[in-house]
């Protein structure tokens, strides 16, 4: 969840079920004029979006933010297109030598603007195997199997 006092734009429910979270950080994002616009009508979809780390700068791939309804042509964006995400420069090399050793992935989260600005909360994750999710879910319904018993339990019936 992102920090308090800030505006929820979209969340990757799909990431905390296909990958184990292991850290998350917050990085500020590059974007054109238009791609704000329609984040403010929140038209994104994080469908396969993943975190790069190329030439020395981490990158936002597979992010679609859909063109915005009152923009023409020439001042428009491309909706697929690669964003720049911004973090500070020992930030992102402790990212990459543990993303290289211990073959982890960079997934976004969900996206929100903070005081103004447009944020990415990015969680260092390691992929879940299928029988991973099967336990997971298991041991989810288990849990609210056993809440549900003990809130009838309490009202006595």
């Amino acid at each position: 969840m992102p920090p308090s006092g800030t505006k929820l734009i979209a969340t990757n429910r799909q990431a905390r079920r296909d990958y184990e979270v292991i850290e998350t950080i917050e990085c500020g994002i590059a974007l054109k004029g238009s791609e704000v616009k329609s984040l403010r009508d929140a038209h994104v979809q994080f469908a396969d979006a993943n975190g790069w780390i190329h030439d020395g700068e981490l990158w936002l791939v597979g992010l679609h933010i859909a063109p915005y309804s009152h923009s023409s042509g020439v001042f428009g964006h491309d909706p697929d297109r690669d964003r720049k995400l911004l973090v500070h420069r020992e930030e992102l090399a402790r990212l990459r030598s543990r993303v290289d050793q211990e073959r982890l992935a960079l997934v976004p989260l969900s996206l929100y603007f903070k005081d103004g600005r447009a944020k990415v909360e990015l969680a260092l994750a390691r992929g879940r195997r299928r029988y991973d999710k099967r336990q997971l879910l298991a041991k989810r319904d288990a849990e609210m199997e056993a809440r549900r018993a003990m809130a009838r339990g309490a009202r006595g019936d």
